[in-house]
């Protein structure tokens, strides 16, 4: 039996059922804080709340249509995808995306169609956090060891931050590095109203300082045994102190100390990947810590209205081509 959760349901309850951090109430009131519509979705076995499916729908700009989204929830079952499609008919939804947290297998809904434009990579790298912190540390690759201990002999110390003053400088180093990239990302208000948030039980902040001077900062999230890794920022200042790779230990140890069993990276490029990809520095940095790829089933479209979904790609495709003009010439 599938059911709309109300809004006085209970969190708790709520989240026993959830699978990821982007599934859990926390991430719905905040997305809704950023204007976005939501509607959760429980999937009962008798009386038993089994699934939670956490849904956001977007406004297609000048239009009275939206398209929805659901991402790194269990794979959902007919029943679910059924209730889906009748709600998105209803409410002028031309089409839902699913992005579900579960590694690769076969497809066999034929109502999901592959994504031409999916939004999670569909790799990742994941740390068995189960090893001793010797065990680990021996288990990363040497060049990455050794940038570890340069950190720490050079004098780079890692505090954690999990307070506004944290979020403020970590919100700063996200920002010059997306400037830097010329990455287009959500907008500071954003991220400030996911801190806010998640702050409580879910969002933790790492900082790396040298002589009080902040290098490198990461956000992360723990749920449920795993720690997540979504969000990272560094200076152009001392790189060759190598801050980030101390962090990224100091991390991991975080991770344990929380109770974490795993550490999803979050995303990168697959095995084998090419050396000369946009993505491949931070696939590389990610792989020195001795990470196992992982690959999750993908990006799927639940299409309601054809002619829209394909008109919505063929603009969608265009913009995509007119940011990554526009990025070669941002200074």
């Amino acid at each position: 039996m599938i059911k709309i959760i109300s809004e006085d349901f209970s969190s708790i309850e709520y989240n026993r059922a959830a699978l990821h951090p982007l599934q859990t109430w926390e991430w719905g009131e905040a997305r809704k804080k950023t204007g976005v519509e939501i509607l959760r979705l429980g999937e009962y076995y008798g009386n038993k709340l089994a699934n939670v499916f956490l849904l956001t729908f977007h406004k297609v700009p000048k239009t009275n249509y939206k398209v929805g989204y659901l991402p790194r929830s269990v794979f959902p079952s007919t029943d679910v995808l059924n209730f889906i499609s009748k709600y998105a008919k209803e409410n002028k939804i031309i089409f839902v995306k699913f992005e579900p947290n579960e590694e690769i297998s076969n497809i066999k809904e034929k109502n999901l169609i592959a994504s031409k434009h999916p939004l999670f990579p569909k790799w990742t790298q994941v740390l068995d956090l189960n090893k001793t912190e010797d065990e680990l540390i021996k288990s990363f690759h040497s060049k990455t060891r050794y940038n570890i201990r340069l950190a720490e002999k050079k004098g780079v110390v890692i505090k954690e931050m999990s307070n506004n003053e944290g979020f403020e400088i970590f919100s700063k180093l996200y920002f010059d590095t997306c400037k830097r990239q010329k990455y287009f990302g959500h907008s500071p208000k954003y991220h400030k109203i996911i801190w806010e948030s998640l702050k409580k039980d879910i969002a933790h902040i790492l900082i790396a300082f040298y002589n009080n001077i902040p290098l490198a900062s990461y956000e992360l999230f723990y749920f449920k045994k795993t720690f997540y890794y979504p969000y990272g920022g560094t200076s152009t200042e001392y790189r060759n102190l190598m801050a980030s790779n101390l962090l990224m230990w100091e991390a991991i140890k975080l991770g344990k100390k929380l109770g974490a069993e795993k550490f999803d990276m979050w995303g990168s490029l697959g095995p084998n990947y090419d050396p000369t990809d946009a993505w491949s520095g931070f696939t590389r940095f990610k792989e020195g810590y001795s990470t196992k790829f992982t690959e999750f089933i993908g990006s799927y479209d639940l299409i309601i209205n054809k002619k829209l979904y394909h008109l919505y790609n063929l603009v969608y495709t265009m913009r995509e081509q007119y940011l990554k003009l526009r990025s070669l010439f941002l200074l």
